[in-house]
Order: structure tokens, then sequence, then C-alpha cells
């Protein structure tokens, strides 16, 4: 029998009601034995043999963080592209400045084409927005580069821009371009499924094996940056499923991985609208057995309601949009309702990506119909993202028994540009309404859908708690969570949201021995100054990972 490991703590906050704090943690074969004290281990001590760890005897010990949506393909793929973003992004390899207008952007990009100067490279860009960076259309990107392939991703990943270089070099027929309902060549627009299908063709350099590797090594950098222990994949696969699986097997089943991965897949593929619901359902249950130590399948399924958030593809109710452009569906609505059906009476636990409140709308009415049709206890339906609602959702939600994965961050990013561009003050200083989760009772848990936000549990926490916009501003105190509520939905809350309490999310005996190690205490500094409180690293499974320095 291994000997057993006792880390000691100035706090260790367990999240666990019943035995809120303690100072000692007794760790063996991966999994905790015991938390308390030195004197309340001591029959386990006395009776096995043990050491005493105090490195952390200056420190905090928490759960390892979860974010139950963060994408390590989609960060592998953009890692390894230049970003040219509204905020600044601190990413382990370069600090990428804020660029805020049109001539900067334009500056910056050309500034970047001309860096490729003496190679046939195709220049892949993210985080492009027009509320910052205005009209960014094909001419533009003509001006820079009418011979190299020049493709911009747009800030929400829903959306492509290219050049005629770029639409050329894609390979697919004009006439098939010019028939798909969300492709405009005019504009050089790809958009969601239509965004789908200009991937398809970068596959081949972004998914390429030597780039997509280094990809994933920085965001295997990210992840433990932010203190996560476990993560989950909410749309597998990206782009393609052999490649990928491949790749992600190769790079994160390896002992020098401090995190494990669970995977929901996707109940169609990028750039379907439609399909054939018991053809997915049987698909699905194929992943199952290539379950590893660190990457995981377990009994969930990832459906699609609107758009993306960032590119102001969110389906809204009246009055929409101010300038009266409207949003697009993922999945026909008949179409969802029917994957919906397949997958609730296979008794899966349902994620559903849903950004506007009339996407909202349709997870719920699905959900209500199938509720009596089949009646089901504990299903965990989940709304993914949650970025415009309204307090009506919140309690239908509640009286449902769903519960909400938030991307809070939208928020901090994007609620006084929507307020100004695109959804007016009122719905915009209210997104993610996550304080109202809080008093209805709703369990909720914060995440990344990185690289839609930093990978970083703390930051989400303090967005959580503070309300704080890009300026400074305040948006809306009355949708504020409480500290507990926040901790509450980076550990316990997030794995239940993941249907792995039980495994992790708080410290007790039989659970893993993960660990996020704090150098201040969250319940000890004031509530603005929560993302800034360093982390020392990582415990996982009972093995140290300091944050390299």
């Amino acid at each position: 029998m291994a000997e057993i490991t006792v880390f000691t703590a100035k706090k260790i906050h367990t999240m666990n009601p019943s035995l809120p704090h303690a100072s000692a943690v007794a760790v063996r074969d991966g999994r905790i034995i015991e938390v308390g004290s030195l004197e309340t281990l001591k029959p386990w001590l006395d009776q096995h043999a043990h050491h005493i760890d105090n490195r952390f005897a200056d420190h905090v010990i928490m759960p390892g963080f979860i974010d139950p949506h963060l994408h390590p393909t989609l960060g592998a793929i953009l890692l390894t592209c230049p970003f040219i973003t509204a905020m600044e992004w601190r990413l382990p390899d370069r600090i990428c400045p804020a660029v805020t207008s049109h001539e900067a952007y334009v500056a910056r990009l050309a500034e970047i084409e001309a860096e490729f100067a003496g190679t046939d490279d195709i220049l892949v860009t993210w985080g492009f927005h027009r509320i910052w960076h205005g009209d960014v259309n094909r001419a533009v990107l003509n001006a820079i580069s009418t011979t190299r392939p020049i493709f911009v991703w747009q800030r929400s990943f829903h959306e492509i821009i290219a050049n005629d270089a770029g639409i050329e070099w894609l390979g697919v027929a004009r006439a098939d371009l010019e028939r798909h309902p969300q492709i405009d060549l005019s504009t050089g627009r790809f958009f969601e499924t239509g965004m789908a299908v200009a991937a398809q063709s970068l596959n081949k350099v972004l998914m390429e094996p030597t780039r997509f590797r280094r990809g994933l090594e920085l965001v295997k950098q990210a992840v433990h940056l932010g203190g996560h222990t476990t993560i989950g994949e909410l749309a597998y696969p990206l782009l393609d499923d052999a490649r990928e699986w491949a790749l992600l097997s190769d790079t994160l089943e390896r002992d020098d991985v401090p995190f494990r991965m669970k995977i929901t897949p996707r109940a169609l593929g990028r750039g379907k609208f439609e399909g054939n619901a018991s053809e997915d359902v049987e698909r699905i249950k194929g992943f199952k057995g290539r379950d590893s130590h660190r990457l995981f399948f377990g009994n969930s399924v990832k459906l699609f309601t609107d758009g993306g958030f960032f590119a102001e593809l969110m389906q809204m109710m009246d009055p929409g949009f101010i300038d009266g452009h409207h949003g697009e569906w993922l999945m026909a609505p008949e179409q969802f309702e029917k994957h919906a059906r397949a997958f609730w009476l296979e008794g899966k636990q349902i994620h559903v990506h849903c950004t506007g409140d009339m996407g909202v709308e349709l997870a719920l009415d699905a959900l209500e119909k199938l509720q009596a049709e089949k009646p089901r206890f504990n299903h965990r339906f989940t709304i993914e993202h949650f970025g415009v609602s309204n307090p009506e959702q919140v309690r239908r939600i509640a009286d449902l028994g769903a519960i909400v994965s938030a991307n809070v961050y939208y928020l901090h990013e994007l609620g006084e540009a929507y307020w100004q561009k695109s959804i007016g003050f009122e719905r915009a200083s209210q997104m993610a309404r996550v304080g109202s989760l809080e008093r209805a009772g709703v369990t909720f848990a914060l995440h990344s859908d990185f690289t839609m936000a930093p990978a970083l549990p703390l930051n989400s926490a303090w967005v959580a708690v503070n309300r704080i916009a890009e300026s400074g501003a305040v948006l809306c105190a009355e949708e504020c969570v409480s500290l507990d509520a926040a901790m509450r939905a980076i550990t316990i809350d997030a794995a239940y949201v993941l249907a792995m309490e039980n495994e992790i999310g708080s410290i007790r005996a039989g659970k893993k021995a993960d660990f996020t190690i704090l150098e201040q205490d969250p319940w000890d500094v004031p509530l603005e100054k929560l993302r800034d409180i360093p982390i020392w690293g990582t415990v996982f499974e009972g093995t140290p990972f300091p944050h390299s320095k």
C-alpha cells in the first residue's frame, strides 16, 4: 500500500458545507483519505506509513478549479495565429496589445502580412469585431494583398472573412459558395454553417500535426496557469474527429499533463443545419469506448440553438437589434426539437448552446415538451453561455429543473459595446444574469469557452461578483453574485454541471486529490482584487505541479 502524504496549509477551503475549513488533507494513490487537522487525522497516521508535506503552509488550498466548457482544439488552432483583438490578451508565449479602431486594425493586419514576405503561406488571424474594427470585408483585405490568401476569423469563431485569393484558395466550386445561405461572397463573409465550409479547407494547414501540437502545448500551459485540474470539451469534434482524437490523445494523455478532460460530443457535425436524429444517436454511442485516463466521454451531448454571441448572431426577441439585423439559427428549430427528443429518450444529459433570449426560449420550450412526454428527474438539461435572457426565463429554468453554465465574461468585454452599438443598455447591462440564478436557487457554473474568454476561473469569478465592464463601470449590480456562489461555480457546482460531483469539485474523503494552490485567500481580499490572486500551481491526483517561475 502506498504511503500517505499529508499536505498542510494556512487554510483549506473544502467547498463542503459540513466541514468548510481545514488545515490538513491526507492523500494516497491519487485520492483523499481524510481532510481536517493533524490532530483529527491522527488515527490514520498512527497506523499507516506517511509523511507530512508542509510546502503549502503559507498558502490556501482550494478544490482544483474546473472549467466545464473550454475548447482545447479551438485554442490549439487559434493560438498559432496572430491575434488582433480589442482587448489585451496575455498568452503563454506573448502579449497581444489591444487594437481598437478600423485604421489600427488594418495597419496591424498589413504589418503582419508584410512579415510573411518571401513565403507562400496563407494568413489567418483571429479577434476581429466590427464594433471596434469597423467594416473589414473582402475589398479591405484585397487592398492588403491580392495574391496572399487572407482569412480573418471573427472574435466569435463563428465567422470568417476572406479576400479573393483566400476564396480561390479554398478550392470550393464558386456555384456551391453562391448558393449557400450563410455565405456572402460580395463581402467575403462565411458565417455559422458557412464558416464550416471555409474551415474544412483551412484544416489542412491549421491542423497540420506539428503546428497543431505546438498549439496544444500552449493550451496546456494556459489551462495550468489558470489553476484548472478538470476541463470540459463541450463540442467534440471541432472540425475533424480522426485527426483531432489522434493529436489530443498523443498530447494530453501524458504524465506531465496536470488535468483531465471530459468530452461532450456534438449532436450534429459542424456545418450541418439538419440531420438524422437516430443516426446521430448511434454515432455518439460509438465514442464511449475510447476513454482513457485523462480523456473520456460521459453521458452528455451538445445541441445548438442560435448563433455566436461575439458575432452578434444570437436570436433576439423583440425589439431585436438596434440596427435591425437578425440573428441566425445553428440548427433548424424543428430539427433541434427532434434531436433533443431522441437524446432525451436515450437518457442523455443535454447541453444546449444558447446565446440570445430567443435561443433560450427555444431550448426551454423543447424541455417543457419533453418533460410532459417523458418526465425525468435529475436530468441536468444545461443552458450553455446564457448571454441574453429575461427574468421570466430564469424562473422557468428553475421550474423545469434545468441548470446553467454561463460565460459571464461577456459582460466585461461586451457590456458597454453592446449597450452603445447592438441591443441597448437594458438588455446589455443584464447579460449573463447570474445573480437571478443564485436568487432562484438554480445551480450554475462559470466557463470561459476559451478562447471566447481567458482560461482564468478567478477572472470569471471576479466578473460575476463585481460586474465590472471594460471601462471600470459596474453594470447592473443587482446581478452580482455572492463570493460563495462564484467560488462554487468554478469548483463543486462546475463539477455538478459535468456530472462529476462525486469525484471532484470539493475536498472530502474519497474524491480525487485535485487542489488549486493560492497565495491569498479569496475570502480575505477585496472583491475587486479577486482576479489578482497569484496561483502557485496545482495538485493533480496527489502530485504537485508548480507554475514555472
